[in-house]
């Protein structure tokens, strides 16, 4: 089967079999644009096998058609075997190309060499691309300017073509491009390109003016004085724009810096150390400024790179200077009134002279010296107690002031004087130790086995109110005005603070009373003469005093033994009576219905407390006995009926409501249980009242004066309280008075 193609009136090609004679044979199509998508773009004449085209054909949605012819006899027999028919769509020139972008943005170095690369331009066309319809061309259409650039046609590239970029002339070139398709002479479109040129440091920074004049004021630091003004044509705020600036001369001493303004670029010129304007009155600084970046090579020169600045120094009234701050001096402890401590003199900056200041106290806690006013000089006005709490480790502080007149020197003739100035000066007087106090023994007395070779003897130890070095070493001696003590007696030096007393040999038991020499290492030494009071026992084997030994170890001057047996008889005689009083009265305040518990008589926890003693109170565990807390099963004895019920006088109608017997825990760890169980049975006793009742709980015995100071039971009496006695008891009463006295 054999398939004609033919290009006119819509007839694309014709189909046509050999088996049978013409009108004997039935045609059809299958495929893509027949039966599938897009349909009904072929059809056939079933009877002529003509194939013609029913709708235009967009090559950029199907480039080509791929069909199925068949041949059939009228029966419907196939005569041959399907043909395949393919229809290719040809190109035609109707699609723009069009760019990729609207606008293609680039960046170069301002003074780049020619032929640099800046950007691309890249563009498309819809048409087949093996065919001149899809060949593309590039092209600048504009450049606003010289033709400083050049696109590749073929390939969009953009580069420089020339030297003469400079972004302080041009900053950004807008280049119009063109793009067109049959090689250039067909369909075009076109496009931006925004190309920013990038700052190099090619313009040095230089001064406004050739010299600047400021003015500074002497004696302050850290303030601005003036401002140097620059021009830099670079990018603002770049490395390449930012000013840096250096003294070159003029400031030996280096009392200026300059720094510079970030947003204008100008350099700030500050006082780093105080002026003086009686050493110097004018300063000439030489100035320069560069860039932060690097400087380009072929840059031109800057006429303005250095300045010079005239700094006038201000005259003020300055404050004195004391020519040492702070002054230390020493002065013995205990020093009289009138005794000269120091000359703690200043001087004015502004005459450079002693006179003209004026000197007071500002700080003297103790008031212990006093200044003289016109020169400073400083003595005491009285002793000073060494247990001042003003002494910190042996020193006295004080501050001293110095005022001047307010005049300057070098202004006297101002209309209105500068106020006065003040300056503080610090005086420590360190107080100087003198050896004022001799040791004395400590404890002077002591006990002594009456064998020699028993015990280590007796351990002898000194203290002096002097500090160091005017206390210890101390030396030990027996006193040399009763030579018979060495003959029974001996001293050995234990340390710096301690001697061994020992026996020579054994002496009579009993109170020995000896005098010892004592020496500390002050210069010069003080010595005190002391008495010592030893006793000799007998003492055991490990060197202690046995009971009953005749000698007395006391302390003190001594009590003889007639005399301890009176005191010790008069103490025991005193307690016996004491106990006797206490006995009587107890028996007295028996009484079968004082407790709640008929038959026990003291409650379990009523011990004395002592409160003026640290701890005290309930929580103190000697407050109770806790022997029935923590053993509760001794207390069953304690549950069974004794009687008859105990009367309640704190609850209605005198008697209380008989309670179920309670089994008490056996165990500690019931106990909280316990004692929670009777708290919730005594809420939910109606017998029991909720407020102000008279609560019984203990008598004070049988003929007592004493009131209840129950709140109730006090309005009971026949008449009225006589409160009038309040106004009698001082100012603290005075509003007890005004409410319950009368008015």
């Amino acid at each position: 089967m054999d398939a004609a193609f033919l290009l006119a009136l819509g007839l694309l090609a014709q189909i046509k079999s050999d088996k049978q004679q013409p009108g004997s044979v039935i045609y059809s199509i299958q495929g893509p644009g027949v039966d599938e998508e897009p349909r009904g773009v072929f059809s056939i004449d079933k009877f002529t096998g003509k194939v013609s085209l029913n709708a235009v054909l967009d090559r950029e949605k199907t480039d080509r058609f791929r069909l199925r012819a068949f041949a059939l006899d009228l029966g419907g027999s196939t005569l041959e075997e399907p043909t395949d028919l393919e229809i290719v769509v040809v190109d035609q020139n109707d699609n723009r190309p069009v760019f990729r972008q609207e606008v293609f943005t680039g960046h170069v170095l301002e003074g780049a060499a020619p032929g640099t690369y800046v950007t691309r331009a890249e563009a498309t066309d819809a048409d087949d691309p093996e065919t001149d319809n899809a060949a593309l061309r590039f092209s600048i259409l504009e450049q606003g300017g010289p033709q400083l650039f050049s696109i590749d046609p073929y390939t969009g590239e953009i580069r420089t073509v020339q030297v003469g970029l400079d972004r302080e002339v041009v900053a950004v070139y807008n280049l119009t491009l063109q793009v067109a398709d049959m090689s250039g002479e067909g369909l075009t479109a076109t496009a931006s390109a925004l190309i920013t040129l990038e700052d190099v440091n090619d313009n040095a920074p230089e001064f406004t003016r050739d010299e600047f004049f400021v003015e500074a004021t002497e004696a302050v630091s850290a303030v601005d004085v003036g401002r140097l003004a620059v021009e830099d044509r670079d990018l603002p705020g770049s490395p390449n724009w930012v000013a840096r600036f250096t003294i070159l001369e003029g400031d030996p001493d280096r009392q200026f810096t300059i720094r510079t303004d970030p947003k204008t670029n100008e350099g700030v010129l500050s006082v780093v150390k105080p002026l003086d304007y009686e050493r110097r009155e004018r300063y000439d600084l030489r100035v320069a400024v560069q860039n932060e970046a690097p400087l380009q090579a072929t840059a031109p020169w800057a006429e303005r790179g250095q300045a010079r600045v005239s700094v006038q120094v201000r005259d003020v009234n300055e404050a004195p200077v004391f020519q040492e701050n702070p002054l230390r001096t020493s002065l013995a402890e205990g020093a009289a009134p009138g005794t000269p401590v120091a000359t703690f003199s200043a001087r004015d900056p502004d005459t450079q002279q002693l006179q003209r200041l004026s000197y007071s106290k500002d700080y003297d806690p103790e008031d212990w010296l006093q200044v003289d006013g016109a020169t400073g000089q400083v003595q005491t006005q009285r002793v000073l107690s060494p247990a001042s709490p003003f002494l910190k480790d042996g020193w006295y502080r004080a501050i001293i002031l110095a005022q001047d007149d307010g005049l300057g020197a070098h202004q006297p003739l101002l209309p209105a004087a500068s106020p006065p100035s003040t300056a503080t000066g610090t005086l420590s007087i360190e107080i100087l130790e003198v050896n004022d106090h001799a040791p004395e023994l400590s404890p002077p007395w002591g006990s002594l086995c009456s064998a020699p070779d028993q015990g280590s003897g007796l351990l002898l130890g000194a203290m002096d109110e002097d500090l160091p070095p005017h206390g210890a070493p101390f030396h030990f001696q027996l006193s040399p005005r009763i030579p018979e003590l060495a003959r029974n007696w001996s001293l050995s030096q234990v340390n710096v603070s301690h001697a061994r007393l020992r026996l020579r040999h054994q002496v009579q038991e009993g109170l020995h009373r000896l005098s010892l020499l004592l020496r500390d290492s002050g210069q010069p030494p003080q010595q005190r003469e002391q008495a010592l009071n030893v006793t000799v026992c007998r003492c055991g084997p490990d060197g202690a005093c046995l009971p009953g030994a005749a000698a007395l170890r006391v302390g003190g001057a001594g009590l003889s033994l007639g005399a301890l047996v009176i005191v010790l008889a008069s103490v025991i005689l005193l307690l016996l009576l004491a106990l006797l009083v206490a006995l009587l009265t107890r028996s007295r305040q028996q009484s079968w219905d004082k407790g709640l518990l008929h038959g026990l008589q003291d409650d379990l926890r009523d011990n004395i407390l002592n409160y003026d003693e640290q701890g005290g109170g309930e929580e103190d565990q000697d407050a109770y006995d806790m022997d029935q807390l923590r053993h509760p099963a001794e207390l069953v004895a304690l549950s069974t009926p004794l009687g008859r019920p105990p009367l309640r006088r704190d609850a209605p109608f005198g008697r209380a409501h008989p309670q179920a017997a309670r089994t008490l825990p056996t165990s500690p760890s019931d106990i909280a249980d316990f004692i929670n169980e009777g708290l919730e049975a005594a809420d939910s006793d109606p017998s029991v009242p909720p407020y102000d009742t008279a609560l019984i709980f203990d008598y004070e015995g049988d003929g007592s004066e004493a009131g209840t100071l129950s709140s109730i039971l006090s309005s009971l009496g026949d008449g009225d309280q006589d409160y009038s006695c309040l106004w009698d008891w001082g100012p603290r009463f005075a509003r007890l008075a005004d409410l319950y006295g009368p008015p």
